[in-house]
Order: structure tokens, then C-alpha cells, then sequence
């Protein structure tokens, strides 16, 4: 089995594809962190502009833990494309260069085939997330330091220090579930495909309809909402709550739990029957 894990992660990171992620990553946040670097004070007195009156506002509030924040809100929106790209190509790359009924007949089961090539994946996001809260978090402690946070949505948030760095480690922890969801998705239609791109643009679909269905969060939908992924893949912000609504987050991290075993089951029930005589 581990033979078969290494064959097919040599088999992912040897696809030019591969790299577009960490390429992403390495080019995308050292700009966002110049950016911050030039621009993020005045970004920080836009978004306290309406504190400065009532309360004195001091100390470095434009630090690693706040730049971080920034980065993962805004790596949400892209994150599912770089894992779909991989994920759409798991299977169906197997029956585009036709070498599928080669692979299901070699004397390994069908089940231990599937699962190194989930596996496999499942790796490929991790360091994809691992690199991502490397360059983000670690650099932007190390450009900006550290200090409290200040988090302004509807209400006003401020984090301790000694508050703050744990909860990036559970938000990325959170972040990995919620790839996996969406990397199951892709892997799932690539089980049913002949073609990589078909996998990658029915994920997306997917998650843009999900993502309309919950901004429109009227009638009939909102009985829909809780069912919906994409409703609770942004519910890591909660992790930024003071105090967490931890019943909230558990309830999020069951359904996309449920998500990833009625997905994987499916997916591996097929390809255990799949026809390779057509």
C-alpha cells in the first residue's frame, strides 16, 4: 500500500499542474505582504476609523496575526480551484491517456488502487495548506511581529496576544476539512469522467451555485442552507470569536465530515464496479 501511496504522489508531482498552487502561494502572498507592508496602516485606520473617537487605539495592530487573517479570507476564494486542479485529474487522467484498464488489471484490488490514489491527494492538499500558513503565518510574524487583534465585523473583537496563535492552527486545521470537501467532490466526478477539465468545472459550479444559494438565504433555501458546504467553509471565522460558539463550529465540522464519507463512499463504491471492457 505505501508502495502504491509513493507511485501515485510521484505520479501528481510529476504533472506540471501540480505546481500551479505552490506557485500561486509563493508568488500571491509575498505581494499581499509588500502590499500590507506599504498600505496597511491605512487600511487598519479605514477599518477602526469609527473606534478612534470613543476608544485610544495603540500598540503594532498592523501585525503578523492580523495579516494572516487577511490572507486566509482572501485564500478561501482560490484555494478550491488549485485542489480541484489536482483532484479533477486523480481518476479521469487515468482514462484520458488510456491506461485505465492496465491499472485495474494489475493483481492489486481495486479498492487498494483507489484508496493510495485518495490518499495521495489528500497529501498533495495538506502541504498545499502547510505552505500556505508557513508563508503566511510564520513570514508575516517575522515582517510584522506580533501583537493584539482587532477583528471589526458586526461586532468589535480584540484578541490578546497570547490569544490569537492558536486559533490560526485550528483555522487552518479547519481549512484543511473544509479542501477536503471540496477535494472530494472533484475526485468523485473524476471517477465518472473520461476528462480532467470536466471534474474541475462541475467542482467550481458547484461551489458558485452553493455560494449564490447562500446569499440569497430567503424562502425555500433557507431550509437548504444548513445542507450546503459552502455554508459552512467560511464558519472558521467563528474561530475568531470571543467567546467561540464551539457548538456552532462542531455542528460545521460533523456535516463536512458527513460530506467527505457519503462523497469517498460513493466515489470508491463506483470505481470498485466500474466497466473497463467499455
Amino acid at each position: 500500500m505505501l508502495m502504491l501511496i509513493k507511485l501515485e504522489l510521484f505520479k501528481i508531482f510529476s504533472k506540471w499542474r501540480t505546481y500551479i498552487g505552490f506557485i500561486s502561494i509563493f508568488v500571491l502572498i509575498p505581494l499581499i505582504h509588500i502590499a500590507l507592508y506599504f498600505e496597511g496602516k491605512k487600511l487598519i485606520e479605514l477599518g477602526t476609523q469609527a473606534l478612534s473617537g470613543g476608544f485610544n487605539l495603540s500598540g503594532n495592530l498592523l501585525n503578523g496575526f492580523m495579516a494572516t487573517r487577511i490572507i486566509l479570507q482572501s485564500f478561501y476564494v482560490h484555494i478550491p480551484l488549485l485542489v480541484a486542479l489536482v483532484a479533477g485529474d486523480m481518476l479521469a487522467g487515468e482514462a484520458t491517456s488510456g491506461t485505465y484498464r492496465f491499472l485495474l488489471t494489475k493483481p492489486i484490488s481495486r479498492l487498494q488502487i483507489i484508496s493510495a490514489k485518495y490518499i495521495s491527494g489528500v497529501i498533495y492538499v495538506a502541504s498545499l495548506l502547510v505552505i500556505l500558513m508557513i508563508l503566511s503565518l510564520g513570514v508575516g510574524i517575522l515582517i510584522f511581529g506580533t501583537g493584539d487583534m482587532i477583528i471589526v465585523n458586526s461586532n468589535i473583537t480584540i484578541l490578546k496576544e497570547a490569544d490569537s496563535l492558536w486559533r490560526f492552527y485550528y483555522s487552518f486545521g479547519y481549512a484543511f476539512l473544509s479542501m477536503l470537501v471540496v477535494y472530494s467532490f472533484a475526485f468523485m466526478f473524476s471517477a465518472f469522467v473520461e476528462n480532467s477539465i470536466g471534474p474541475i468545472m462541475a467542482t467550481m459550479s458547484l461551489i458558485i451555485v452553493f455560494s449564490i444559494l447562500n446569499i440569497l438565504g430567503g424562502g425555500v433555501f433557507v431550509h437548504i442552507q444548513p445542507f450546503l458546504f459552502t455554508t459552512h467553509m467560511q464558519n472558521w471565522k467563528g474561530l475568531f470569536d470571543n467567546p467561540i460558539d464551539y457548538a456552532e463550529i462542531n455542528t460545521s465540522v460533523a456535516i463536512m465530515i458527513a460530506h467527505i464519507v457519503l462523497l469517498t463512499t460513493l466515489t470508491f463504491v463506483y470505481f470498485t464496479k466500474k466497466d473497463i471492457n467499455s
